[in-house]
């Protein structure tokens, strides 16, 4: 099987490449590469301008929701507030509006000043400090050329993070690890600053050129320095994420890791030089002279063709990339084989060699394993979070369908997405740290109940308005609260936890919302005091606190969401509570009435079991990966009324219309969205670059390609319904009969139409050509199915006047796949 590139989703863009410092242990200047020398000093506008364009048309071709760029050297800061200033404003231009930028810098810190820092603020860039240690350890390797001590400048730096004025741009500490320092001094020097996080790195090194290792320190002197940290850092509490830690705990538990030098995650990070140059990981720099290389500049190649350069597909290939030894080791999986630059060897292996560090990581891996679970986690921060998806599952998914397994490989994908969404939500942002420490306690101690709030379906769209900067009364980080105090109390943990009285309610993202009295509903302000146990949970917001335990009944404040259970096991929840449930372009009625509630429950008991009488294929995913249905209001012309959020996976919005056979329509139809929309998020189905119109037969307006391609994949179950109730019919002389007839002619002649314009388009990737080839084979034995001649008369004539209006209007002829 040919290994699909992973899309970049993090960029280091050098803007200097001099630096300040002489540091001894520096990859870019006192090892193997020497490519430095020959790079201009700074990146020149053109050369920014162009990184930006191709960032941001990297993140449309691939739909990104995030992307995550750090502003790098040599010293960054030696580039000036002006040019880093201009990068800033580049790289946001240049991105669209539906993708999230975390922009950041990483500085020895020795010029950071009030000035940078006000830069920092208006153009939303964190920083990152490197720092070994006390001044002793730090004076080991980082020092001025003349052997000047730099630590006073860099805890001055740090200093200026930590005021109120800055302190949201503080993004942590990198520390680089040398075995002859004192472990715990390091520690407690870095705890001191307060950082977000702290990174311990291990030092660049080769099978050539090993690391350190004095004597008398044995064979393992890195595994036994960190675990010295660790121990000291469990012993205090854990007052701050160590990446390295938490890394191994994740990956231990099957998750991904928080860096790449643990885990199996593939490298999703592209490096721009000073000169435009494209190149691998910085890393590799020390490994030999070219090493990062690939050939590529910013000029003169997209970002895809970068990543299907054989480095890049290497460092993707997971354990199959990984040497005999490693794949057969009992840590694999957490370890990932170390540093991709740290396996080197110029023996003629190159890279397919364990890290020269593996009996360290050996070591640590088991020593944390062994001494227990984690007391606390961190949700997904960074590293590409790909479906687990066979060759099998999608086609599955080309053909229309879905198993459970394959759904449900889809929705945890998605979930995964979401954690990355809030911890970028999250990152560096000190009013909502008390609720982040509620998360990530309850990643460790009770990870299922924190899933079951993050894949609520307006989580996600809550995060994704909050990184876009939407003008929505919640995008804010009241959300945050309201996810962990869900989360919490699905967990039936103690805790406490300030809350946003929004609306004159306290909400809870799938749970439900508790009125407060004294705060009418145009009210929005406020805050109110959630204090939850095993028991229910009690609200406090300046009055009489209500008490809300799991068997108060659906009256007065307590307006829990409200579930139908259905045949075969699916429950869907009745969205009617969340404020961020208008994700689906239409209004959203406010909470249902009792009969009307009655009314959802019928009309869904029978439309489930026509989907899955007549829709068979589709019933399995829809019951997998259809959690949340809101209620639509009717539209204003009478006709039927739904939609699906992009990013609200698992839900769709739906007016109930009057008969249960068009509510299953609806679901199946809106569910096909919801399910391509997933697949598009980790997979390019087509040239996003291609922005010609198109023909659709069943719109009056043209539509672009993706437009195009998602109402064909929804057509696919339209058809087939229609198709279900035709055979229904079957000898039937009636006009539900002739309806349905007609409605399968009409469906079916669209979904082919369009499958060949689709191929026909010349934009569609080797992945989008499996997708129309299933497409069009589930639709053809539709084909053959006998509707009559009037019937293929009606939808032939509709077709024609469809088609005629729509040349009119764009005043030139319809593509089509010929």
């Amino acid at each position: 099987m040919t290994l699909t590139p992973v899309p970049f989703r993090q960029f280091v863009l050098k803007v200097h490449s001099r630096c300040d410092l002489a540091c001894d242990h520096c990859y870019v200047y006192e090892h193997a590469d020497t490519s430095w020398r020959g790079r201009p000093r700074h990146a020149s506008d053109e050369v920014l301008a162009a990184a930006a364009g191709r960032i941001g048309e990297h993140a449309r071709t691939h739909r990104l929701p995030a992307v995550h760029v750090v502003l790098h050297g040599g010293e960054p800061l030696l580039a000036g507030p002006a040019r880093l200033r201009r990068a800033a404003d580049l790289l946001r231009a240049a991105l669209p509006e539906e993708c999230a930028l975390d922009l950041r810098i990483h500085t020895n810190g020795v010029l950071l000043s009030r000035e940078f820092c006000r830069v920092f603020d208006q153009a939303g860039i964190k920083v990152g400090v490197s720092l070994d240690g006390d001044r002793f350890a730090n004076d080991r390797h980082r020092r001025f050329a003349d052997g000047r001590s730099s630590h006073a400048k860099v805890l001055a730096a740090v200093a200026l993070l930590r005021e109120d004025e800055f302190r949201h741009l503080y993004a942590g500490l990198l520390c680089t690890v040398d075995v002859e320092n004192d472990p715990a001094a390091v520690l407690d020097a870095l705890v001191e600053l307060e950082p977000p996080r702290i990174d311990f790195l291990l030092p660049h090194a080769t099978w050539d050129a090993p690391p350190k290792r004095p004597p008398g320190m044995g064979r393992t002197p890195y595994a036994d320095w960190l675990t010295a940290v660790y121990d000291r850092w469990t012993a205090a509490g854990r007052p701050v994420p160590v990446r390295i830690f938490e890394s191994i705990h994740r990956t231990l538990r099957g998750r991904s890791s928080l860096t790449e030098s643990l885990g199996l995650d593939p490298a999703d990070l592209v490096v721009i030089e000073t000169d435009g140059e494209l190149e691998q990981a910085d890393s590799l720099k020390t490994a030999y002279d070219g090493a990062p290389a690939t050939g590529f500049d910013i000029f003169a190649h997209s970002l895809d063709e970068v990543a299907r350069h054989p480095g890049m597909m290497e460092r993707q290939s997971g354990l199959a990339g990984l040497s005999t030894e490693c794949r057969a080791c009992p840590v694999v999986r957490s370890c990932g084989g170390g540093l991709y630059a740290h396996r080197y060897r110029s023996d003629g292996s190159g890279f397919a060699n364990p890290s020269v560090f593996c009996g360290d990581l050996m070591k640590l891996i088991t020593t944390i394993r062994d001494r227990g679970p984690a007391a606390t986690g961190v949700p997904e921060q960074s590293g590409p979070v790909e479906p687990v998806l066979t060759d099998g599952q999608l086609d599955e998914l080309a053909a229309g369908y879905g198993s459970t397994e394959t759904v449900r490989a889809l929705a945890a994908a998605q979930l995964g997405l979401t954690r990355r969404l809030v911890a970028a939500v999250a990152a560096g942002r000190p009013a909502g740290a008390e609720a982040w420490r509620l998360l990530t306690r309850l990643d460790a101690e009770a990870p299922r109940a924190l899933d079951a709030v993050l894949a609520h379906p307006y989580v996600r769209a809550w995060a994704a308005r909050c990184l876009q900067g939407a003008e929505h009364p919640g995008a804010d980080l009241g959300g945050l609260a309201e996810t962990a105090a869900a989360a919490g109390l699905r967990a039936g943990a103690e805790f406490e936890l300030a809350l946003p009285v929004r609306g004159g309610a306290v909400h809870l993202p799938g749970l439900g919302l508790v009125r407060m009295a004294g705060t009418g509903a145009g009210a929005g302000a406020g805050t109110a005091r959630l204090t939850g146990d095993a028991e229910g949970f009690t609200v406090r917001a300046g009055g009489e606190p209500v008490r809300i335990g799991w068997d108060t009944p659906d009256a007065g404040p307590w307006q829990p969401v409200r579930r139908i259970g259905l045949a075969g096991g699916w429950t869907v929840a009745l969205e009617d509570t969340d404020p961020q449930r208008d994700s689906h372009q239409w209004p959203v009625t406010g909470r249902l009435a009792q009969d009307d509630l009655l009314g959802w429950g019928g009309a869904l008991q029978e439309a489930w079991e026509l989907i899955r009488r007549d829709l068979p294929g589709y019933a399995p995913g829809i019951r997998a990966g259809l959690s949340t249905i809101t209620p639509l209001a009717p539209g204003t012309a009478g006709g039927d009324v739904s939609a699906a959020g992009r990013q609200a996976f698992g839900a769709v919005g739906i007016a109930r219309p009057a008969t249960a056979p068009i509510l299953a329509l609806l679901v199946a139809h809106e569910f096909q969205h919801v399910k391509l929309g997933a697949v598009l998020d980790f997979h390019d189905l087509h040239d996003r670059a291609d922005d010609r119109l198109f023909h659709a037969p069943w719109r009056p307006d043209p539509r672009p390609l993706e437009g195009l391609l998602q109402g064909t994949y929804a057509h696919l179950a339209v058809t087939e319904f229609w198709a279900g109730r035709v055979r229904a019919y079957d000898g039937l002389r009636s006009e539900a009969a002739e309806a349905a007839r007609r409605q399968l002619a009409t469906w079916r002649g669209h979904t082919v139409d369009s499958v060949a314009v689709l191929v026909g388009s010349g934009s569609l990737t080797l992945l989008g050509e499996r997708f129309a080839a299933g497409m069009r084979a589930t639709v053809e034995p539709w084909l053959d199915l006998p509707v009559g001649a009037d019937a293929e008369r009606w939808a032939r004539e509709a077709a024609a006047e469809n088609r005629a209006a729509w040349q009119a209007r764009s005043a030139r002829p319809a593509p089509t796949g010929s």
